[in-house]
């Protein structure tokens, strides 16, 4: 239950991804009254680790969701290689969507899977999707993954800009080759590009490695709308969907995917605060995506004199 010790953390997109965008003078005075705290580092993976830290080196994102999937992610590495569209321009190649944006039903999938399943046998390795948006590579347990990027850091960016160039990237370069030309002459894509919707004409491969054999206990519970937020919030906690709105219990709660800060203000700020004045939880902290970070706690109410919170982007 909530209660004196209840900590809320909400997990903000940076500032200056909101644009122009600023809160109401009231919420700023209430906040105002709480203390900055630490910077930390930026970036969504620095955002994630501050609140759900893994022990070891390394991103095994596809290791920890697929437990989280199919819980069968042990003895085995783990590659992530999700449905993805990219476009070309004159100035490259973008990532303009992947995995859940491509909204790809269970016979989608597996239709998909049936042509691109031979190519990635024929190289010993196993592709299966337990989820339509998340597609899986198991490979050998000593298997070698580069560090390729997350597709949310690459969304809109020329996709050669995050290519391994390592003698192993060039493997996967090669077989991801192999899987643009399997996908952009299945029949799928033609009905696909026919209906006015985007094509599903990539994998993207991301977050390999193995499944951690110890995690960090972190307590709280982390609602979030992204997998692999939740797949880290499971490996040491608990985790959750995102609720519509704030309803007064501990936990992270993941809003960086958002770029809607007057929603923010509405359904997660004002009824935290709310929450904090009436003694339901004892504090509230702010961390965005920049490295930003803020708490106030109930007692903090009685400082009247304080400013208004000058929100990072300012």
């Amino acid at each position: 239950m909530p209660g004196h010790d209840a900590i809320v953390t909400l997990l903000l997109p940076a500032a200056v991804r909101l644009g122009r965008q600023r809160l109401s003078a009231a919420t700023a005075k209430r906040l105002g009254r709480g203390d900055p705290a630490p910077a930390g580092e930026a970036g969504r993976r620095a955002q994630l680790l501050r609140h759900f830290p893994l022990r070891g080196d390394g991103w095994p994102i596809a290791a920890l969701s697929r437990q989280a999937d199919a819980g069968d992610a042990a003895g085995a590495c783990w590659l992530r290689a999700d449905p993805a569209w990219l476009r070309p321009d004159i100035n490259g190649v973008r990532l303009l969507a992947h995995g859940e944006a491509l909204g790809l039903s269970r016979a989608d999938c597996d239709e998909l899977l049936a042509a691109l399943r031979p190519l990635f046998g024929d190289a010993g390795f196993t592709l299966d999707a337990p989820h339509p948006a998340r597609w899986y590579l198991r490979l050998p347990a000593e298997a070698r993954v580069p560090a390729f990027s997350d597709p949310g850091d690459a969304l809109g960016e020329d996709v050669f800009d995050h290519l391994d160039t390592s003698p192993e990237g060039r493997r996967w370069r090669a077989l991801a080759s192999e899987a643009q030309v399997t996908l952009h002459n299945h029949p799928f894509n033609a009905r696909r590009t026919a209906e006015g919707r985007s094509p599903v004409n990539a994998l993207w491969f991301w977050g390999g490695g193995r499944l951690p054999a110890a995690t960090v206990a972190h307590g709280a519970t982390g609602f979030s709308g992204d997998d692999t937020a939740r797949a880290l919030a499971a490996a040491g906690g608990r985790a959750a969907e995102l609720p519509e709105r704030f309803g007064r219990a501990p936990g992270v709660y993941d809003l960086e995917g958002t770029r809607d800060l007057e929603w923010i203000e509405r359904d997660w700020l004002a009824p935290a605060l709310d929450a904090l004045r009436a003694g339901d939880i004892a504090g509230l902290r702010l961390d965005d995506a920049a490295g930003w970070r803020f708490g106030t706690r109930r007692a903090h109410a009685l400082r009247f004199w304080r400013a208004p919170l000058a929100w990072p982007a300012e």
